[in-house]
């Protein structure tokens, strides 16, 4: 057997790299060459129902808006169960359709649950619009369909992943498109009532995750604005970005409905969740809602959304920017500012905004989430370059504690009364619940409040849709600002600057006094260093 010399062997190894790496080759390109999105043909714009006012919904507010003629119903959703009751009573009660638009809906408890009652919806002849951003629906695509053949359900996902089985392809070749996200939240029952916010459809925002809770906040809505919310879901549901389900998913297999049903029957068999039923029962919301006597206050309130052709612009060249719309609409701070966002990263320009107006005299407030409690370590990254001059510029920061002492909080089973900024969304009645702040809400001098899905961060002002609603209310506005006055000190740590002028402490109101952390609490230092390094990578504008 002749010996191969040194020079043949390194050849032979330079020919099995090279075939290697053609080989390679030819497997990306096979792959982007799947990942190209079809046409968005064969499916119809369709646009709300309008006439619903002889439905029961329809009928129940006509009492409420007959005594309050041209205003507009508000109804703040505090706690995670409440919300979840609301949503579950007004698919139960819908008779004509259901538009649902949301970012995130996870096949869990609260999640079958909902998929459930509104395949119930179906079955009595409710027309039903699902749309869904495509981020998160990994390993839904058998339900999507199942739902998707129903004759009166629709869905559509909007900027989807065109390989279903391989995401990380289309993030490779495809991330500027991918990148860009429906982040929208709307659920609207026979274009009479709808609920607008920050939660999507998961466990966490509902309370019924015993590890996790979302502190959030959805505020449910009757009267004319209903109708700006259908006018919204419409823009989005007949966009270029919005995709006909099956021209994705593929149609339904043969066993993907009778799977489906068989899901949701053990869905309701589990322990965790005939617990958490029982819990969503025993809320008083939930009475009120049967009862008809949910307490609205009757104001005016205008919903703001981006234009869904943001997610084709270019990030620099944003024109349907829901910024500036809503910083209209809410106008210019004259005596206080409270902002409550989840994923705080003000930018250069935000913290020259806000020192601006704290020099003005306007007292300006930050509540966003501690390392320790927040879900999303990056977006940390990028605030905590800003702590410093913002402190040293007068802002006001409190960062949300990981896990909260429910014993020392009032109630929220009050029908919604106190808004549970920091609070359980679930609301025990004692012990150490696990917290992340979620909602995205903002007070302009106690008379404006903003509700939606708005990030103060750059994913939303420039990568995202966004949409919310901006309420002509003293009552809401004030109790987000009593909220921050009487709950931060229990809730959430004080930042502030230590006596040298430069570094930062984390203050912490206990019973026994103050207790002062020199570094992020509640944190290893392996979790900071990490968070350190991500601080000077150039990755804000993704944030």
């Amino acid at each position: 057997m002749p010996r191969m010399t040194a020079s043949g062997a390194a050849a032979s190894a330079l020919h099995r790299r090279r075939c290697l790496t053609h080989y390679g080759a030819i497997v990306l390109l096979l792959l982007w060459g799947c990942a190209i999105l079809p046409p968005n043909t064969e499916r119809a714009p369709s646009y709300a129902v309008g006439d619903t006012d002889a439905t029961l919904l329809g009928q129940a507010v006509a009492v409420r808006t007959a005594a309050n003629p041209g205003k507009d119903g508000i109804f703040p959703l505090a706690t995670g169960r409440d919300a979840f009751a609301v949503r579950m009573v007004l698919v139960a009660a819908a008779q004509r359709s259901l538009d649902l638009q949301y970012y995130i809906w996870k096949p869990d408890i609260a999640g079958q649950l909902m998929f459930e009652q509104v395949w119930k919806a179906a079955e009595r002849g409710v027309r039903v619009r699902l749309l869904l951003d495509d981020q998160v629906t990994g390993g839904l695509d058998a339900t999507l369909a199942a739902l998707d053949a129903h004759p009166n359900i629709e869905v559509r996902l909007f900027n989807p992943y065109p390989t279903r089985s391989l995401r990380v392809v289309d993030m490779a070749f495809d991330f500027a498109r991918i990148n860009r996200r429906m982040h929208n939240k709307s659920f609207n029952a026979d274009n009479q009532v709808a609920i607008v916010g920050g939660r999507n459809i998961a466990n966490e925002y509902y309370g019924a995750d015993p590890r996790i809770d979302f502190s959030d906040l959805d505020v449910a809505l009757v009267g004319p604005v209903v109708r700006q919310v259908s006018t919204a879901f419409d823009l989005y549901w007949n966009s270029e970005s919005a995709y006909a389900a099956s021209r994705i998913t593929g149609a339904a297999g043969a066993g993907d409905t009778l799977r489906m049903r068989e899901g949701w029957d053990k869905v309701r068999q589990d322990p965790d969740a005939q617990r958490y039923i029982a819990e969503v029962r025993d809320t008083t919301l939930l009475q009120q809602l049967l009862d008809r006597s949910l307490p609205f206050e009757w104001t005016s309130a205008r919903i703001i959304y981006d234009d869904p052709k943001k997610v084709l612009q270019p990030a620099n060249q944003v024109e349907t920017h829901l910024l500036e719309r809503m910083q209209a609409a809410m106008g210019q701070p004259v005596r206080e500012l409270d902002l409550v966002s989840p994923y705080f990263v003000p930018g250069v320009e935000g913290t020259q905004a806000l020192i601006a107006l704290r020099a003005r005299g306007v007292q300006v407030r930050v509540l966003t989430n501690a390392l320790a409690a927040t879900d999303v370590g990056p977006v940390h990254a990028g605030y905590r370059k800003y702590r410093t001059s913002l402190l040293k510029g007068g802002v006001m920061l409190y960062e949300l504690k990981p896990a909260i002492d429910t014993s020392l909080r009032s109630n929220d089973r009050d029908g919604g009364k106190q808004p549970g900024f920091g609070d359980k969304a679930g609301g025990s009645s004692g012990g150490s619940s696990g917290v992340s702040l979620h909602a995205k809400t903002f007070a302009v001098d106690r008379q404006r409040i903003f509700v939606g899905s708005f990030n103060l961060d750059p994913r939303s002002a420039r990568l995202n849709t966004e949409m919310g609603a901006v309420i002509e209310s003293p009552t809401l506005a004030r109790r987000l600002s009593e909220a921050l006055d009487s709950r931060n000190a229990i809730n959430a740590y004080r930042v502030q600057l230590a006596a040298d002028g430069e570094t930062l402490e984390w203050i912490e109101s206990t019973g026994a006094g103050n207790r002062v952390f020199t570094q992020e609490p509640e944190t290893r230092w392996l979790r900071r260093m990490w968070i350190g390094f991500l601080s000077i990578l150039p990755i804000e504008s993704l944030l």
